[in-house]
């Protein structure tokens, strides 16, 4: 049997996941070590029980200054500016994809200029965001939405002009009428894609979430990593950044989870990632 035809087991699939993260725990351990023999304080390569120790202090012990936990607080915060970024963005894309999918005239007059929007560099609109809506968290909300709303509004738009045009011929044979076509045809058919496209537009919502929190906030994720940078404490930057990769890596997995209960049918042609 040729090895595309072979599958492995659910251990043997579980144990060669593990197999990358492993490797790299080790390949750190190894090299921290060694550059801490010659220099017992080297601050580049904290050992790992220097990383958990740093980790454990921020997950438990209160900041003198403000009182609060100081992981636990940061992750609320960037936690928040995610979600209500996202979900405006998801909205927009609800709402302007399937208008562009579903009707000719809007998407000709539509679709060129959120393809010209989806190109643009959302990072290089920040200062024009800080200056519209200020420093606070607006502004940080709206990156979110400005980098990932255009490119969710052309894939929503996608997964309606993907419908078979069977399936919308049939619908008004029967009589029905555009609203009831969008309700109960194109809705229903456009969500899996829909939670497609908000685990892909995850990614750069992170990336942007971080820069504006690096740049101007006083709480955060981002906000923490740069602002231990000027003392070179790595033992506090890793577990961040380890720590937004398992969130990120969660929510990418509920969602996951989700299309998979909601949408059955949609999982039925094979495996998806």
């Amino acid at each position: 049997m040729r090895i595309i035809n072979r599958k492995p087991s659910r251990r043997l699939g579980a144990f060669l996941a593990m197999l990358p993260f492993a490797g790299l725990l080790i390949a750190y351990a190894v090299a921290s070590h060694y550059r801490r023999l010659d220099n017992p304080a080297d601050k580049l390569l904290p050992s790992l029980s220097d990383i958990a120790d740093a980790f454990l202090r921020m997950a438990t012990q209160a900041d003198k200054r403000t009182g609060d936990i100081l992981l636990w607080s940061d992750t609320f915060d960037s936690l928040w500016r995610l979600g209500t970024g996202m979900g405006l963005a998801t909205l927009l894309a609800v709402c302007v994809g399937v208008a562009i999918g579903f009707i000719p005239h809007i998407r000709s007059g539509l679709a060129p200029f959120v393809a010209a929007l989806s190109l643009i560099p959302p990072i290089t609109v920040l200062p024009i965001l800080f200056i519209m809506f200020g420093l606070g968290e607006l502004s940080k909300i709206m990156l979110i939405v400005v980098g990932t709303a255009p490119v969710m509004i052309r894939s929503v738009a996608q997964a309606v002009m993907d419908i078979p045009t069977e399936m919308m011929i049939k619908a008004q044979t029967l009589g029905a009428s555009t609203w009831q076509m969008l309700t109960r045809v194109v809705l229903p058919q456009i969500l899996p894609a829909l939670i497609t496209a908000i685990r892909l537009g995850l990614v750069p919502a992170w990336i942007f979430l971080i820069s504006a929190e690096a740049i101007a906030s006083t709480s955060g994720l981002g906000y923490r990593i740069f602002l231990v940078r000027r003392y070179l404490a790595m033992d506090v930057i890793l577990p961040y950044v380890v720590w937004i990769t398992l969130l990120a890596l969660i929510l990418d997995k509920l969602l996951l989870i989700f299309s998979r209960r909601a949408f059955p049918w949609h999982h039925l042609g094979g495996e998806r990632l």
